[in-house]
């Protein structure tokens, strides 16, 4: 039995509309939520009036509204991947002044959940939310390797977008690259999304099996071999303890 209350799916289906999308008027907002645009305006409406979007400028357009950092501050708090994370990113980031990440999958993509950003000038820049594909990149590798079947068959079966050179968009040579995966444990890239950067991740697993990665991104110029090789040892030993944190066991 479905006991979807349709209004509220879509209001909310608004909502994370507005979050990924800022800026984006009620008509745009409309044909992206495939609602009428008097219907988006009522929903939309109602989200403003709880706090959750506000307006802005003639012509308006939405941007989210204070009510949703309430409900980021209490998802830090309540969220055990992201609250036990933060300690463990933040020792990985003050010792190597690298960028450091945990990544969840939804649907297709990764989503950055939690982070330690470089204070260096020359750094990997990232935020909350970020999202990322799944076929590209050392995050999104691990949650294909580590993950269920069927996203893996999913991603094998559709056309793969090509970001740089170095992004992988053959069938055969992706699915040798997550079987490489699986086999080391930890997943590398180097220019893949983005060319000029290597990055690293590895599973982060609770009692019940993958629920994230934990990674590092570094511009290529600090990221020879010898120090990639580090990296990885510091980052497998953390997400080891997180996972241990979270309830993982590891097989005897």
């Amino acid at each position: 039995m479905d006991y979807t209350v349709a209004a509220v799916d879509e209001a909310l289906g608004l909502l994370f509309l507005v979050a990924e999308n800022p800026g984006l008027g009620v008509t745009e907002l409309a044909k992206r939520s495939s609602n009428t645009k008097a219907r988006a305006f009522r929903l939309l409406s109602t989200l403003e009036g709880r706090g959750f979007v506000q307006r802005h400028g003639d012509p308006a357009v939405y941007k989210l509204g204070h009510r949703t950092l309430l409900l980021g501050i209490a998802a830090q708090a309540q969220i055990d991947l992201v609250s036990l994370a933060q300690r463990h990113l933040n020792d990985l980031g003050q010792r190597f002044n690298e960028t450091v990440h945990v990544r969840v999958r939804d649907g297709l993509e990764s989503v950055c959940v939690a982070m330690y950003e470089s204070t260096r000038d020359v750094r990997v820049g990232t935020h909350l939310g970020k999202r990322r594909p799944l076929h590209a990149g050392s995050s999104g590798k691990v949650l294909l390797a580590f993950g269920s079947d069927d996203i893996r068959e999913a991603i094998l079966n559709s056309e793969l977008t090509r970001y740089t050179p170095q992004t992988i968009v053959q069938r055969g040579k992706l699915a040798q690259e997550l079987a490489k995966v699986k086999a080391q444990g930890y997943a590398t890239s180097f220019g893949e999304v983005a060319t000029d950067i290597r990055s690293l991740a590895v599973p982060v697993r609770d009692a019940k099996g993958l629920v994230g990665t934990m990674g590092m991104s570094v511009p290529a110029n600090r990221a020879s071999e010898e120090a990639m090789a580090v990296f990885v040892q510091e980052v497998v030993a953390k997400a080891k303890l997180l996972s241990a944190e979270l309830g993982y066991r590891e097989p005897r």
